[in-house]
Parts: structure tokens; C-alpha cells; sequence
């Protein structure tokens, strides 16, 4: 089963539910207009902030929320544990992927994310409709542990005895800008690998024999332990989604360095 879909295997799909992630760092009511101005026909809003994360704290800007949390979050929306979710945003599957992470963490065996999201479903023809669907509770259980996680100390060991990979740009990895955090920087040891470089122009994954090469490139190999971050642990999990297409299975450091930089006894890179 293919992680991604396209456009006409969505439209193709029977029973599903169809979550709508649009979203933008700072957007709050402004990513549910976009929804309400337009979306793919039964999908149900999933608030980025709100339903995927809990509130910003100690824990990061965007840290997993509990179970109980999340739990009743997907409900709300929808979902089943028997029934498929697709995920889509606008276009990249940024915000898509951290829907897929987060259900796939917490148990959901069978999620997919609509490759190039509502602007590849637009683009092959298909309609958008304003009106919200009617929303049966879901039956969703949710049970932490089905993907891997990191937390900062073993983000740091990681570095040294595996592939760290940062998916922040190139410049906020060099520590030359620094536009959201307090301190600019990297994880020492880390390796420096933009999320925008997974996808091509218009969103969508590149295929899997290009993510592999692109990965080994920088150490990625076969019997390498690898994890990821970024900036909040929301571009690093469309990262993991990457690498799950090329074959490699990676840990997510879901604080990621909002979280590492909390704490100014952690260790800063620059350059």
C-alpha cells in the first residue's frame, strides 16, 4: 500500500475519511477560511495547531499532544480506526505529513496523504465545494508508540553515532538567520537537509529512487540509524514521510530545536 495518493485514486476511494490540513506558521482562523472557501468534497477540517499539537510551552512550539488529547481531537473529526484517512494541505504536504505522523504514532494502521494536495486535486479537474460535511463521531482509539520518537538527549547521541537530519532551510541551519526561535543554530553533529528539496515544483514527492539517492548522499544508508528535526517538529515529519518513501525508517524529534534551545545548557552549532 502506497503512502501517497494521487488525485484520481482519491476520487476512486470508497469508505474514507478525508482530513483538510491547510496551514501556515501563524495562520490561526485564516487557514479555516481557506477551507471554507473551498475544499475536497466530505474532507472535515483538522486544526494544525490546535488538533495535531499541544500548546506551546516547555515542551516546544509545537509538542505532541497526549493521548486523551488527540484522541478526542480525531473523534470530533471523524475518524474511525477501521475506516482509511487521507491527508492533504495546500500543496507540499507539510502540514499533511505531521497529520499522517501523528495519527501513524498513535496507532491509526492506515493513513495516506494526497501527493500535491487540493492544488494537484484542482489542477486534475476535479471540484471543490464550500459546504462542511456532517460529522459522525469517530470510534478512533489512540495508543502512543507507533512510530519512532526522539527527545533531545537522544536526539544529541544520535548525532554522533547515527544521521541527524535537519530539515530547517540551509541558512537557519547555519545560523546566519534565525526568524521564529530565540538562538540560531544547529544541533552539533547534525546534517543540514532541506524539506523543500523532497518535492518537485507544484508539491509534489519526488520519486522514491531520487529520495534515496538524495538521502544517501548524506549518510543515509543501509544499517545507519537516522532521526530528524526542524524547527518544531512539523517540516521534520513530512521529512520522515521522505524517507518512509525511500525505504528508510527515521526518528522523529518532535520538540525539536524550540525545544533544544529552551534549555541553554544544550550545546549550539553555527555555520
Amino acid at each position: 500500500m502506497s503512502i501517497l495518493v494521487t488525485p484520481e485514486e482519491l476520487a476512486g476511494l470508497g469508505e474514507i475519511t478525508i482530513l483538510d490540513v491547510r496551514w501556515r506558521l501563524g495562520g490561526g482562523p485564516s487557514d479555516h477560511k481557506s477551507y471554507v472557501e473551498g475544499h475536497i468534497p466530505g474532507a472535515v477540517f483538522c486544526a494544525l495547531d490546535a488538533d495535531l499539537a499541544a500548546a506551546p510551552g516547555a515542551g516546544g512550539r509545537h509538542p505532541l499532544p497526549e493521548a486523551a488529547d488527540f484522541q478526542a481531537a480525531m473523534r470530533r473529526l471523524g475518524v474511525d480506526g477501521s475506516r482509511p484517512v487521507v491527508v492533504y494541505d495546500e500543496a507540499d504536504s507539510t502540514a499533511a505529513a505531521r497529520a499522517w505522523w501523528t495519527l501513524r504514532y498513535f496507532g491509526h494502521p492506515d493513513v495516506r496523504v494526497l501527493d500535491g494536495g487540493i492544488r494537484a486535486w484542482r489542477h486534475a479537474g476535479y471540484s471543490v465545494v464550500t459546504e462542511e460535511p456532517a460529522v459522525e463521531t469517530g470510534d478512533f482509539t489512540a495508543v502512543a508508540g507507533g512510530m519512532p520518537m526522539l527527545d533531545a538527549d537522544q536526539a544529541a547521541d544520535l548525532a554522533k553515532s547515527g544521521v541527524l537530519l535537519d530539515a530547517r532551510a540551509a541558512e537557519r541551519y547555519r545560523g546566519e538567520v534565525e526568524p521564529i526561535d530565540p538562538v540560531a543554530g544547529h544541533v552539533p553533529g547534525a546534517v543540514s537537509a532541506p524539506t523543500s528539496e523532497n518535492v518537485e515544483p507544484g508539491g509534489r514527492f519526488h520519486n522514491r529512487e531520487f529520495l534515496r539517492e538524495r538521502f544517501n548522499t548524506l549518510g543515509v544508508v543501509d544499517g545507519v540509524p537516522v532521526g530528524v528535526y526542524c524547527g518544531s517538529g512539523v517540516t521534520a515529519a513530512h521529512e520522515v514521510l521522505a524517507l518512509e518513501l525511500a525505504g528508510i525508517p527515521a526518528a522523529l524529534y518532535v520538540g525539536s530545536w524550540s525545544h533544544w534551545v529552551a534549555d541553554p545548557d544544550r550545546p549550539v552549532a553555527t555555520g
